[in-house]
């Protein structure tokens, strides 16, 4: 779809707390360099203690509403997508919405849709106020994802959120929402069955027939719906599962790989499944500059990609200096933890 919306808030959330690669793999007897080479991440965030995909939501949510200068009583919508919701049967977003100050009127929902229901949450935001039927729309991405131990997603899953508030005010909107295309089909590369504690997955079937056929799937679909081409775009955002993946899809679609590591935050915090390809989204527009173009491409399991064409405006400079703290300042500050806090923090241990 075409839209005359645009993003008027954005903020992000990542934990205090990091976990090494090279300290996972000591206690399962793997080879740090292989580890890390093979993966492209060097350590990843880890919650705290009282720390959920709820919690994670409301910080990021207090940022965005900080840089769009709004009130919370003028939103409309807010979406939560999650795969890691704190209840099977009871809304995150009602939690987000009343923690923030949003009103009863306000229309709220859980999304999911394993790595991109953040991305989702933000389309439905732009049919919302495209429609005219709410003001502003609150859409985000958050995660506390699981990894079995010793599985190779445990050196991967991580937490993290992103939160993005979409309007139609051009005095406000500081980037363009020029585009969205979405390219999804059933395949069941990653999944976790009710009652299952840990995800399984396919393992390198993740790969090619997933995460690659669908990400340059909806990537080439925007550019044949939009008649944009790489060279239109400063920045490309992918979703981003380890350090490598983003970078070979650059590669493999012939785009110019600096212009994927600005908002590669991978090898530094792991993988923030729902809030992975957002986080990088706000990352580059922590430095974008008015009239640079953004493309974002997210991924899910399951698996589907939706694909966006973004454009900063002259709006952005000023609005993002009214976040409380940027992304820079969480990806700064780190406690590390050994393994066994780690497992203390992720409630491995079932019998306690």
């Amino acid at each position: 779809m075409t839209s005359a919306t645009g993003i008027v808030g954005y903020g992000a959330y990542v934990p205090l707390f990091r976990i090494k690669a090279e300290e996972i793999a000591r206690v399962w007897g793997e080879e740090p360099e292989r580890i890390i080479k093979g993966l492209g991440v060097h350590e990843k965030s880890v919650p705290g203690l009282d720390e959920d995909a709820a919690s994670l939501a409301v910080e990021a949510a207090h940022n965005a509403l900080s840089v769009a200068d709004i009130e919370p009583a003028k939103l409309g919508a807010v979406y939560v997508g999650s795969e890691s919701h704190p209840y099977a049967v009871k809304p995150t977003a009602t939690i987000v919405a009343e923690a923030i100050g949003a009103t009863p009127e306000v229309m709220a929902a859980d999304l999911e849709f394993a790595c991109k229901a953040g991305t989702a949450g933000i389309q439905i935001g732009m049919g919302l106020v495209a429609s005219n039927m709410v003001e502003y729309a609150l859409a985000i991405g958050s995660d506390t994802s699981q990894g079995r131990p010793g599985d190779a997603l445990e050196y991967t899953a991580s937490a993290g959120a992103a939160a993005f508030i979409v309007g139609r005010q051009k005095e406000q909107i500081l980037a363009k929402l020029e585009a969205t295309y979405s390219f999804t089909t059933d395949t069941p590369d990653f999944w976790r069955r009710q009652h299952a504690e840990f995800p399984s997955h396919g393992g390198r079937f993740t790969g090619e027939p997933a995460y690659f056929r669908h990400v340059m799937g909806a990537t080439q679909g925007l550019f044949e719906k939009t008649g944009m081409t790489a060279a239109d775009f400063d920045y490309f955002v992918f979703h981003q599962p380890n350090g490598k993946f983003p970078l070979e899809v650059a590669k493999k679609m012939g785009f110019d790989v600096e212009k994927v590591k600005p908002g590669l935050l991978t090898p530094m915090i792991g993988n923030t499944y729902s809030a992975a390809s957002p986080l990088g989204l706000c990352a580059v527009l922590d430095i974008a500059k008015p009239g640079q173009r953004i493309l974002l491409t997210s991924f899910g399991s399951g698996a589907g990609s939706d694909s966006f064409a973004i454009e900063a405006t002259d709006v952005l400079p000023v609005a993002r200096e009214r976040a409380p703290h940027k992304l820079a300042w969480y990806m700064g500050r780190k406690k590390y933890l050994d393994y066994g806090l780690y497992v203390k923090h992720r409630r491995k241990l079932k019998s306690l």
